[in-house]
């Protein structure tokens, strides 16, 4: 085997065909992949043995240990699979090391985005036998797609500028090309493999082969989503999926008036578009939103005189909000994956549900303590798991902004009432509605529990708000 490389990844996604290309990449005995070995939840594979005699507590601790175990296999290439969403502190390791061959693989999505809607809703993510079959359509979400794409997009894009400044070029696999036995060849030939297969491995079997139509419940709806996407051939490859600016589809217009309010997660946006559908006398359902940035900028047109604003929420505030309907609750829209591994690697003493008797104010405020510690190392890039636009900086999030337009006024929450009728005098408006009130979730508020180190540790946890917006104390 010619050493052209010391080791390899394959950039990949869920649902993209990554365990057959694996077991296919395998079947050479001069390559050994050791599965998803970065991701922050398990080691490899769920439920898998150590790698390389490095354990998932030495790997959180610090990932390059076993970055140079797999680097140093001396019986085969080694490598790993690398998702978006897999530990951000590998990523620039692998990314300057140009003995570290980079393999790109691709898949419509649409596709993979319904396979994994389909997987969810059966609890089969491989397939070894067709009688073991589990069958179920997925319910196309809009809103979840375009979050899904914009996670992917913003990847990709790094990926690709990454290479280009650096020099280096991968080696493309589509979805379409994993079936093709040259092609896995080619791929073995491109990491200095000498060997050669005579057929493709045929113990992972497709798991949903009909067409999309018939795989998906509300497939019109879909369709009808889908056209509203500014896109152009989505499926194109070898190259990354089209560039895509910020989350416009996330920016709400009011129904009349020239408002476009650009949300920040876990802050107080059901009070704004309340007090949006209010002030044109409209229901929420009225208000304009899923915009393309093509459909936004129209809108600006027809529109002169327009602001745009965003709100935002005291640090501490805004991380209850996303603790408790994230992490401690385990109802819809709570991070489930995530809840498991914040208790088994980050020891937060979270009840098996919110709702747990024993749960008490007591309980309420050490596990928020904990979650605080974890943010801490978590926006300081220190641990496995990626920063979540639930809980990352706000100053980021309105610098993501500017990508496209800077909202013309930045509203601290307890300003809102004077800060909005404003707004809506500019706008012509004689009048404003009164900004609703709305109650926060969790059993239990952050009145209840805040105290000083609750303070400190959202400071600490929150550096960057607090200079750059002046944040002083919540209290």
């Amino acid at each position: 085997m010619t050493q052209k490389f010391d080791s390899f990844v394959v950039f990949a996604e869920m649902r993209t065909g990554s365990n057959f290309l694996e077991a296919n990449l395998n079947a050479f005995e001069g390559i050994a992949c050791h599965g998803e070995a970065f991701n922050p939840f398990f080691m490899g594979y769920p439920k898998s043995e150590p790698i390389l005699g490095v354990s998932q507590e030495a790997r959180d601790a610090d990932p390059t240990v076993l970055l140079n175990a797999i680097r140093k296999q001396e019986d085969a290439l080694g490598g790993f699979r690398y998702f978006h969403d897999h530990d951000p502190r590998v990523f620039d390791k692998i990314i300057k090391d140009q003995r570290c061959a980079k393999i790109v693989l691709t898949r419509n999505p649409v596709d993979s985005y319904v396979s994994w809607k389909i997987a969810q809703a059966t609890g089969q993510w491989k397939l070894t036998d067709v009688k073991a079959q589990k069958v179920a359509q997925a319910v196309f979400d809009a809103d979840e797609f375009s979050a899904h794409l914009d996670a992917l997009q913003a990847f990709q894009v790094t990926l690709l500028n990454r290479l280009q400044t650096s020099g280096q070029t991968a080696f493309y696999v589509a979805y379409e090309d994993l079936q093709s036995v040259d092609v896995m060849n080619g791929l073995a030939r491109y990491l200095g493999v000498d060997e050669a297969l005579d057929a493709l491995d045929k113990n992972l079997k497709k798991q949903n082969p009909s067409p999309i139509s018939s795989k998906v419940s509300n497939y019109e709806e879909m369709r009808d989503a889908l056209a509203q996407f500014d896109r152009f051939d989505l499926t194109r490859t070898p190259n990354f999926e089209p560039r895509r600016g910020p989350n416009v589809p996330s920016y709400v217009a009011a129904a009349t008036s020239g408002l476009v309010y650009l949300p920040i997660k876990s802050g107080p946006q059901e009070q704004v578009l309340d007090w949006m559908a209010a002030l044109d006398s409209v229901p929420r359902n009225a208000l304009r939103s899923k915009m393309s940035q093509k459909e936004l900028r129209q809108w600006k047109r027809k529109n002169p005189g327009h602001r745009g604003f965003t709100v935002i929420r005291h640090p501490v505030l805004r991380a209850h909000n996303a603790f408790c309907r994230h992490i401690l609750s385990t109802e819809a829209g709570s991070y489930a994956q995530l809840r498991r591994t914040l208790v088994r690697r980050y020891k937060l003493p979270l009840p098996e549900a919110a709702s747990d008797p024993s749960y008490d104010r007591a309980a309420h405020r050490e596990a928020f303590a904990a979650f605080l510690r974890f943010l801490k190392g978590n926006l300081a890039g220190q641990t496995a798991i990626r920063i979540n636009a639930a809980w990352c900086s706000q100053a980021l999030s309105v610098a993501g902004f500017g990508d496209f337009c800077l909202p013309d006024r930045i509203v601290r929450e307890e300003d809102m009432a004077t800060e909005l009728a404003d707004l809506a005098a500019v706008v012509g408006h004689d009048s404003s509605p009164k900004v609703p009130k709305m109650p926060e979730p969790g059993p239990y508020t952050l009145a209840d529990i805040y105290d000083e180190e609750i303070e400190k540790l959202a400071a600490d946890a929150y550096q960057k708000d607090y200079m750059v917006f002046g944040f002083s104390s919540w209290r």
